[in-house]
């Protein structure tokens, strides 16, 4: 498996992924309001554009996204195609997120399918379950010392 940023060329099939994933695992538990936001959101090129974008390669095969923007300390998507789920890909995914990331902190909005996923890596709520625009989610942080500090 190969943890990398993709590419310009393979941003547009990152983002494809993360809403096919979404339709699937998070759609359902969202309002119609929800689901056009998020959609509005992968389409926006003010909202991509900020963001740094990895990928979970298996051989040539894009298998997960996480996307991370305001500096790499907030994680805007993060998703991981049905097949490849409970394999490791996203603990690989979200700690090059955090090699990366300056900080020692990683924020979340989780949606709902989610919550589990982010507690399992080490989030912890930061508040309730939130609404707005239709999108569920609940405010979480992650916070580590990184190696050498």
């Amino acid at each position: 498996m190969e943890i990398r940023e993709v590419t310009k060329k393979e941003r547009s099939q990152a983002f494809e992924l993360a809403w096919t994933v979404f339709q699937k695992f998070e759609a359902p538990e969202y309002s119609e309001e929800g689901i056009e936001t998020f959609r509005k959101c992968l389409k926006d090129p003010a909202f991509v554009d900020q963001m740094k974008v990895y990928g979970a390669f298996l051989e040539k095969e894009l298998a997960g996204v996480l996307a991370t923007r305001k500096e790499g300390n907030h994680i805007a998507l993060f998703f991981v195609k049905e097949q490849y789920h409970r394999q490791g890909i996203e603990r690989k995914l979200f700690e090059k997120a955090c090699e990366d990331n300056k900080t020692g902190k990683l924020t979340v909005n989780a949606a709902p399918y989610a919550v589990e996923v982010y507690h399992h890596l080490g989030f912890r709520d930061l508040d309730v379950e939130q609404l707005e625009d239709g999108i569920r989610y609940t405010p979480m942080a992650y916070e580590y010392i990184k190696n050498g500090e």
